[in-house]
């Protein structure tokens, strides 16, 4: 029977020695014996490591050692397929884009070999200087790190230049000239009155329901009947994807009463849909500007629309809202109503807030889904008016 042809460099014979050799890159491997087990475990190791290294960066390059420029190329091209969900790049791949910028523009054209934490600390205070907060210098110093860890794992650059950077500790709070970032605040019950009028009603729909359930935005965006189980009192909703799904842990989200209201004119027959799509926007859009019509349409309104229509492809709306949609539909609510643009994942820090303030801060640990007590008090601030109320008592 013949051998199953394998895509990549081919096990051949070279004729002259009667070796088996493989070319990967340019360069030739002789691999021993043709046909021995010998040579076809050192093709295939052969092979396998090429694999690992991503393909990236030439056999003449390798030896010659690389330059951080090709250190980021492959370890972009892992990242491209390592930091996706659902079919979708995550937002870590715009996050890593600005960091690595910082490193090309420097030192791109340096040997990874030689790069150093001197080198390192240099490209911190590139970042500095151009005004970045304390906490996004130190995320983008993390990532760099990251990459020549990458580097490291596929033998791209000696383990010494890792551990070297490794030793380059992050910029402490109040020890360092880059500027401290705004604590992310919840946002105030005026606030969101102000603006609810002014949004789709999809967009509406789902600010309600952070408010009630403390969602997350990418978490409210992707939801469809076939994630409800609405076999209780509270119904439970199960993301197709969260956050903290790598770690194998399972999000669960309650929907108390409130919550299910909202919900009520959103259910669809088909559980596979997308409850909130752009498209339902559009169509709620067009129908109150029917109604808003001081004349009646006409059917010579329909043929001159159609005339208008001719020729031009039909606009496509997505299957749903993303995070970032979300986001600048609510920035447009909020400049129709004359107020300060805030972010959908402040009203996680709302609702947070809200549950610590009335039923404590377990119970806020609970309904957010996180492991860590500490990062609930990131979101959940203290009542200032409670703990007046504590002192006027106690103190």
């Amino acid at each position: 029977m013949a051998a199953q042809r394998r895509d990549g460099p081919s096990y051949r014979l070279h004729a002259p020695s009667g070796q088996a050799i493989v070319t990967i890159a340019g360069r030739t491997i002789y691999l021993g014996p043709y046909g021995s087990p010998e040579s076809r475990q050192r093709y295939e190791r052969a092979l396998g490591e090429h694999a690992a290294r991503g393909r990236f960066v030439s056999s003449a390059r390798l030896r010659a050692g690389i330059a951080v420029d090709d250190l980021i190329a492959g370890y972009w091209k892992h990242a491209e397929e390592y930091y996706r969900k659902d079919g979708r790049p995550t937002s870590e791949l715009s996050v890593l884009r600005l960091a690595c910028r910082y490193l090309h523009r420097i030192y791109g054209s340096t040997s990874a070999s030689e790069f150093g934490p001197l080198k390192l600390k240099a490209v911190r205070e590139r970042m500095i200087e151009d005004g970045l907060t304390r906490t996004t210098v130190n995320g983008y110093v993390a990532r760099i790190k990251q990459a020549f860890r990458w580097g490291v794992e596929n033998e791209l650059v000696p383990a010494a230049v890792f551990h070297g950077l490794q030793a380059v500790r992050g910029l402490a709070r109040g020890r360092t000239r880059a500027r401290e970032p705004q604590p992310v605040r919840p946002v105030g019950d005026a606030e969101v009155e102000a603006v609810l009028p002014h949004l789709p009603p999809a967009i509406a729909a789902m600010v309600e329901l952070q408010l009630w359930t403390g969602m997350r935005p990418g978490e409210v965006v992707q939801m469809r009947g076939r994630d409800l189980d609405r076999s209780g009192a509270v119904w439970l909703y199960r993301p197709q994807s969260h956050k903290n799904e790598h770690h194998e842990l399972e999000r669960v989200v309650p929907l108390g009463p409130k919550a299910q209201a909202v919900l009520g004119t959103w259910l669809k027959l088909d559980p596979d849909a997308f409850l909130f799509t752009p498209a339902d926007a559009e169509a709620c859009r067009n129908a109150e500007r029917r109604a808003g019509r001081e004349s009646p349409r006409w059917p010579s309104h329909s043929t001159v629309a159609r005339r208008r229509r001719r020729g031009q492809s039909p606009r496509e709306y997505g299957d749903r809202y993303d995070v970032s949609s979300y986001r600048r539909a609510i920035a447009r609510g909020c400049e129709a109503a004359g107020i300060e643009p805030w972010s959908p994942n402040r009203l996680r820090h709302t609702a947070a807030t809200r549950i610590r303030r009335e039923l404590g801060i377990e119970a806020a640990q609970a309904v957010l889904g996180h492991r860590l007590i500490e990062t609930t008090q990131v979101y959940a601030e203290v009542s200032q008016a409670r703990a007046i109320d504590a002192m006027a008592r106690l103190g």
